[in-house]
């Protein structure tokens, strides 16, 4: 002990609990010389430190939890340590203010037990789409997988590509997008572009197709980071605003140039940003075998596809 006095106890059991997130050791029984501490206090020379792992079991699937009675769970793949689901638009992740039942993760938990190591209120939670985007997502069923995918989600070591119809035809095939992405000053809800401080964001850009007289493209997108509106803030900034997205979207600056009577209609009725996340690749966290996932894009998506090959 003496080699780590001054070192905070914090830094000094994640290098000494590497099986575990630094958000799960922080809410583990602490105590140095039989005494409870803060994770900034620092060791000294002769300190003994006792952690209290609890043992976790998993949320267990309960005939209270409120499932939505509006879908049907669409599973990709399960075993007895992750679940991967083709998430529905318009369903929120997890229980939050305004947001009591038909969640999805409460809908999961009438099928399976999921790791409690995200909290209570997001149990197998390790990543997470927006309400309106739809696509592939992976959940954590056992404590070792939900290790296993902080550390692959933090490390970035996976694929994720993202389909997206937005506005703007560009004169260009492919794209690489960075800027560091922070809230915005003006509005919490919204991140935004920032030219000094956030977080670095970078999103690869192909041009999949495009319908020039009706002004929109079709987009793939690999995230090569992972920060919140990251796809949906960088095509805006850049002038490629995701269709019926009600946040960065514009739309209302656009509706003025469209002449298609099903367009302009199906544009005024859609509600949430026509973004699909396409595919998932990773590591099985438990098994070490390579998983590929793809999910085609939801029924909206293909009707919005059908209409702009009318239009042309």
């Amino acid at each position: 002990m003496d080699a780590d006095a001054g070192v905070r106890v914090d830094k000094f059991l994640a290098a000494q609990m590497p099986d575990f997130s630094r958000a799960e050791v922080q809410r583990f029984p602490i105590t140095v010389c039989d005494t409870p501490v803060k994770m900034s206090t620092r060791l000294r020379a002769g300190d003994v430190v006792r952690v209290v792992v609890p043992d976790n079991t998993p949320a267990a699937p309960t005939a209270t939890a409120a499932a939505s009675p509006d879908f049907d769970l669409d599973i990709l793949f399960e075993d007895d340590d992750i679940l991967v689901i083709n998430k529905p638009r318009g369903v929120v992740m997890y229980p939050s203010a305004g947001n009591s039942a038909g969640t999805l993760v409460q809908n999961i938990l009438t099928h399976c037990a999921l790791s409690t190591l995200g909290g209570a209120g997001r149990p197998g939670v390790v990543h997470r789409l927006d309400k309106d985007t739809s696509g592939v997502m992976v959940f954590a069923k056992s404590d070792a997988a939900f290790r296993g995918l902080v550390k692959t989600f933090m490390a970035h070591d996976l694929t994720r590509k993202y389909v997206a119809f937005v506005w703007g035809v560009p004169n260009w095939e492919e794209a690489d997008i960075t800027g560091n992405i922070a809230r915005s000053s003006r509005n919490r809800q919204k991140m935004s572009l920032v030219k000094s401080g956030g977080k670095p964001a970078q999103t690869s850009v192909t041009v999949a197709d495009a319908w020039t007289r009706a002004g929109v493209s079709l987009m793939r997108c690999t995230l090569l980071t992972g920060r919140t509106h990251q796809i949906r803030v960088h095509l805006s900034a850049h002038g490629f605003p995701v269709l019926c997205d009600p946040v960065y979207g514009r739309g209302a600056a656009r509706l003025g140039s469209v002449r298609d009577a099903d367009l302009l209609d199906f544009i005024r009725t859609h509600h949430g940003q026509m973004l699909h996340a396409e595919v998932l690749d990773f590591i099985h966290p438990v098994t070490g075998t390579p998983m590929h996932f793809k999910a085609r894009m939801p029924a909206d998506m293909q009707e919005l596809k059908a209409i702009l090959d009318d239009v042309g």
